[in-house]
């Protein structure tokens, strides 16, 4: 009789391994539509449409932030929806704003200009390769990213190409005799390329849960934000990217004083 009890103990302890190799619908459906919004944007991109390129970069972004979110809500992670992530994350995270940026404004630069978009491809796809093998790390501080994520990363670069696009500047414009906005294109696709494989802490939101009760200022604020969002889509989203770019180097400051303080 003892045979059947250990059978019937391996199916249960192999039950959980199995439907981690599962393949869920719902979750995957938002990780492709991401997928989609990162390839229309480089279609866009190759056909001078470069606002509408800067859009489709956001609303992967909110698709990538969507997929794991349903995932766990409905308690559909699996290996295979971790990996299709992934890969699509390098496309619309990666390979797309580097392409958008240097069809836009890096090309006149020569070499400079396609090394630069090079460097915030791979350091995009070393981002992404260095979060995947942390993912079972049960000692990493789940509120925290290190590193610039790479959603945070695209959107920083198709925001300026919006906002820039909203004005009617070119990335090949000249402003007040000197300043190429080619170079400015330059410096922040390399910022944030930088910032992706860097070991700055970004909050992660992760800790936060949509089934708690919030104060009444809280929906006050989500209320607010919309309002802002819908009224200047280019520029309050560019400023949101910016402010979550740099907070990382704010916590590094205020590490940094904490640990002067302490020494004294």
């Amino acid at each position: 009789m003892a045979e059947p009890k250990q059978r019937l103990s391996r199916r249960a302890i192999d039950a959980p391994s199995l439907r981690e190799r599962g393949i869920y619908l719902l979750p995957n459906l938002f990780t492709s539509a991401a997928l989609f919004a990162g390839f229309f944007a480089i279609v866009q991109a190759m056909n001078g449409r470069f606002e509408l390129s800067a859009m489709a970069i956001f609303i992967a972004m909110v698709m990538d932030g969507l997929d794991g979110r349903v995932a766990r809500m409905t308690n559909t992670q699996s290996a295979f929806g971790a990996e299709y992530d992934s890969l699509s994350d390098m496309v619309s995270f990666g390979v797309a704003p580097a392409l958008i940026l240097y069809v836009w404004a890096l090309k006149p630069l020569g070499k400079l200009g396609w090394l630069a978009a090079f460097v915030y491809c791979a350091c995009a796809a070393l981002r992404l390769a260095r979060f995947n093998t942390k993912l079972e790390d049960e000692n990493q501080d789940k509120r925290y990213f290190q590193g610039l994520p790479s959603p945070a990363a695209a959107a920083l670069l198709a925001g300026f190409v919006w906002v820039s696009y909203e004005y009617g500047v070119s990335g090949r414009d000249i402003f007040f005799g000197v300043l190429q906005w080619k170079w400015m294109a330059w410096g922040i696709t390399i910022f944030a390329g930088a910032s992706m494989v860097s070991d700055l802490r970004y909050y992660s939101g992760k800790d936060i849960n949509l089934k708690d009760s919030v104060p009444f200022f809280v929906i006050l604020g989500i209320m607010l934000a919309i309002v802002l969002i819908s009224y200047s889509p280019p520029e309050v989203l560019f400023f949101i990217m910016i402010v979550y770019a740099l907070s990382g180097y704010a916590l590094w400051v205020r590490g940094k004083f904490k640990q002067i303080k302490s020494e004294e």
